[in-house]
């Protein structure tokens, strides 16, 4: 079975990031693949969402939202 999992070296050792099914004595084959330093959740996450929302749309709505939940004011 091939899985491929998330990790962190430190102090000397490679702690997974996620858990594993694995019995105590298991061998493994590691692979290390460094990611840059700038690759994070948000640069994975970039762009995800493009072309899903009419964003002229969200804004007209939002605005139609807040007016119905606003209570009237007198003065």
């Amino acid at each position: 079975m091939a899985k491929e999992i998330r990790g962190r070296f430190f102090k000397g050792k490679i702690e997974p990031l996620e858990k594993l099914n694995l019995n105590e004595g298991d061998e493994v084959i590691i692979i290390i693949r460094e990611e840059p330093p700038d690759s994070g959740a948000f640069n994975r996450a970039a762009g995800g969402w493009k072309g899903t929302l009419d964003f002229d749309a969200y804004v007209k709505d939002l605005y139609a939202s807040r007016r119905r939940q606003s209570p009237e004011i007198s003065l």
